[in-house]
């Protein structure tokens, strides 16, 4: 693993934004604009590393099931924060059901220099992004910069088939997809358009709605589009514990269709995937696998032994709220009205001053593809820079 410098395309902004990635510049607090799309510098990685993190995403999403398992069979969504007793009972009986309900993508977060084996950092299987210029325009300059080279990169390919290959799970009618107007960048838009491309791409009828143009049909007791249209299947980018505690929430548990027509809308992704996308998973993964060799020390009820940590908020999204330890000088003090993880501190790997994560994409349910992520801190959050690479 490597990272080399290089000069941007002429145009580069313009021809990103024609490939769907609409946000290729992020505005800083001090109001100036940067690339969020830095194409300045790429990274290599021989075919044997590729395949070697393949294989660590693997086995990391089938440890993550087992332990999904384990918490629901030992009922210990409660110290997830699934408190609500409709809610637990809805991720139960989700994934008791799961092979009857689409599932489509997921993306671990890893520490990984090249040097050792790659840990686990965290796992976003709800809601996902980085999805498009992943998908897309980081394949479309590695065939600009370097035809005839390789790149860790199936995502459009395996999303189509996952469409197809799961197309017998949906209810008659459209998939809505929706997103919330909330977001201003257009990321979560974006990401949903393209996921409704790769789903007509794959046959299946489709309808774009904001998540509130959403209505509820009190007569029917059915979710409704804007054109008063009942909503069979819906794809939301927009978490499970937003959807369950909105104003409608007690009708998103209440009508939940787990598969088979149970109920009057299915949801995806699933609501089992709260088991994955919260962090108290990582505590869980290590209690059952203790010195694994792609997992990181991870306790929720303090950070015990642990002489560096990373405090990390069981829903946190783009490193909102993690606290860092280093072992040195005070610990940071926690917010006593929010729940952790504690997780071993493992800084993310310097290359040239430039903090690194790999964005590992499982599609369902099987390795997909790379995307990389870079900071000047030593938390990945919203000011980060994707960038391209290649298999050399």
């Amino acid at each position: 693993m490597r990272r080399h410098l290089i000069d941007p395309r002429p145009g580069w902004q313009q021809t990103v934004e024609e490939q769907g990635l609409v946000y290729p510049l992020t505005r800083y607090p001090d109001d100036s604009l940067r690339p969020y799309w830095d194409e300045s510098a790429y990274y290599s990685f021989s075919l044997a590393e590729v395949e070697a993190l393949e294989e660590t995403v693997a086995e990391l999403h089938e440890l993550c099931l087992q332990a999904a398992e384990h918490i629901v069979a030992h009922n210990r969504l409660g110290e997830l924060g699934i408190t609500d007793p409709t809610v637990a009972a809805l991720v139960r009986r989700s994934w008791w059901q799961r092979e009857q309900q689409p599932s489509l993508y997921a993306r671990f977060d890893l520490r990984y220099d090249g040097t050792g084996p790659a840990k686990l950092l965290e796992y976003n299987a709800d809601t996902p992004t980085s999805l498009i210029e992943a998908a897309g325009p980081q394949w479309f300059w590695m065939e600009e910069r370097f035809p005839g080279a390789d790149q860790w990169n199936s995502l459009h390919e395996r999303l189509v088939d996952a469409w197809k290959r799961q197309a017998h799970l949906l209810p008659p009618g459209p998939v809505h997809f929706a997103h919330s107007q909330a977001d201003t960048l257009g990321e979560d838009q974006m990401t949903t358009a393209y996921l409704m491309e790769t789903a007509r791409q794959a046959g299946l009828q489709v309808r774009p709605i904001a998540m509130e143009d959403i209505g509820w049909d009190s007569l029917s007791g059915r979710f409704v589009d804007e054109r008063l249209r009942f909503m069979r299947a819906v794809f939301k980018l927009y978490p499970w514990e937003w959807l369950t505690t909105d104003a409608f929430g007690g009708h998103v548990v209440d009508t939940a269709d787990l598969g088979g027509g149970s109920g009057s809308t299915l949801w995806i992704e699933p609501a089992w995937k709260m088991l994955l996308s919260n962090k108290a998973l990582l505590a869980v993964l290590w209690e059952l696998n203790p010195g694994h060799p792609h997992l990181l020390p991870a306790y929720l009820d303090g950070p015990r032994q642990l002489t560096s940590w990373a405090a990390k908020p069981l829903l946190g999204r783009e490193g909102d709220g993690v606290l860092l330890h280093d072992g040195t000088g005070p610990a940071p003090r926690t917010d006593p009205q929010e729940r952790y993880c504690w997780q071993q501190f493992a800084p993310l790997p310097d290359f040239d001053g430039n903090r690194t994560v790999l964005g590992a994409w499982v599609v369902d349910g099987e390795p997909a593809g790379l995307g990389i992520r870079e900071s000047a801190g030593l938390v990945t959050d919203e000011y980060a820079r994707f960038l391209p690479h290649v298999i050399r």
